[in-house]
């Protein structure tokens, strides 16, 4: 053979080796970037991301987008390189993502439970924002279970035994004078449906020595629509001010952003506060490259927010949705918000 060829081919070698290493060799790293952006107060596949059924719906223009973090796993090493080259994408190792001692059906459950958890809240700050009493309301119901078939999830429950019940405390109370095995009669009401009175045979548990009903309840605003969220699994826990605010904006008159092209993130409670959330750098540059002209920043990612570079949109500052309905009320109206 050719010396020449020769050494051409044994200084190939390493060079082959190294492709084949970075396209095959995984690492242990998730690559966080910026993700997809959805308009709260428009439609994913044909039917709004909110849906109110039940009440009339005012008209709302303008966007209210949710913004979201793009997750990619399963990273050769010449993926890895690739996203921390584009400078957009941040790489975390797997396992605080991903914690090993939680098997991946036990991640979903957890996240499946977050985001439920974050649409009921998003729900009652809106509901409690627009002044809606509270009532004693069912979060969900056990099948089997005494009262599958009696009861729904969301039904208000006003009395038992025609002992009229204003909040769990009291509900609790009657139901702890019970006995399993025991019937138990519940008035109710249930939202786009009439009220009702329903006889449950209460049921035993282990863990008590009153009658079991088999449901979990909280004290909640209650109103008789309906409110749900048509984006499953998307947007989790941080979506909460964007949801609350396009169900507020649905249901009052005028326009919440007065027809500007708003964007933001932030979880929610039930009472209406705002906490803080992860990625918002990489939140910021997809609302941004979607559009958007303001960005509601909850107020503990203030000092991150004005970190990012080439940002151009206004960074309105969200403590509570009071105080960012009100910002954003100066704002349309030519005032100065409280910004970041």
């Amino acid at each position: 053979m050719n010396r020449r060829i020769l050494t051409l081919a044994v200084a190939m070698v390493p060079i082959v080796v190294f492709g084949v290493l970075l396209a095959a060799v995984p690492v242990p790293y998730v690559a966080l970037g910026p993700g997809p952006t959805f308009d709260t107060l428009g439609e994913v596949e044909g039917k709004p991301v909110v849906a109110i059924e039940g009440t009339p719906v005012k008209p709302t223009s303008g966007q209210l987008n949710m913004t979201t973090v793009a997750q990619r796993d399963g990273l050769t090493l010449a993926n890895a390189l690739a996203f921390w080259l584009s400078g957009n994408d941040q790489l975390v190792p797997r396992n605080l993502v991903f914690p090993p001692e939680k098997t991946r059906e036990d991640i979903e459950k957890d996240q499946s439970a977050d985001f439920q958890n974050s649409e009921d809240n998003a729900e009652y700050a809106a509901l409690g924002y627009l002044k809606y009493a509270k009532a004693v309301t069912v979060e969900n119901v056990n099948d089997p279970g005494p009262s599958a078939g009696k009861l729904q999830q969301g039904d208000g429950i006003d009395a038992v035994n025609g002992t009229k019940v204003a909040d769990v405390e009291a509900f609790t109370k009657l139901l702890k004078a019970t006995k399993p095995d025991q019937d138990i009669v519940v008035d109710y009401r249930r939202r786009n449906g009439p009220s009702g009175t329903t006889t449950i045979t209460l049921g035993r548990n282990d863990d008590r020595e009153y009658g079991y009903l088999g449901i979990a309840v909280r004290d909640a605003p209650w109103a008789p629509f309906t409110v749900d969220f048509n984006l499953a699994n998307i947007g989790g826990p941080s979506a909460g001010l964007m949801f609350s605010l396009a169900v507020v904006d649905k249901l009052t008159n005028g326009e919440l952003n007065g027809s500007k092209f708003v964007a933001g993130s932030g979880t929610i409670t039930a009472d209406g506060k705002v906490g803080p959330i992860g990625g918002i750098t990489h939140k910021m540059y997809s609302a941004q490259e979607a559009g958007a002209t303001v960005f509601l920043v909850p107020a503990d990612n203030c000092d991150e927010a004005r970190t990012v570079n080439g940002n151009s949109m206004q960074l309105v500052k969200a403590e509570t949705l009071q105080q960012t309905i009100d910002a954003l009320t100066t704002l349309t109206t030519g005032g100065n918000p409280p910004v970041c």
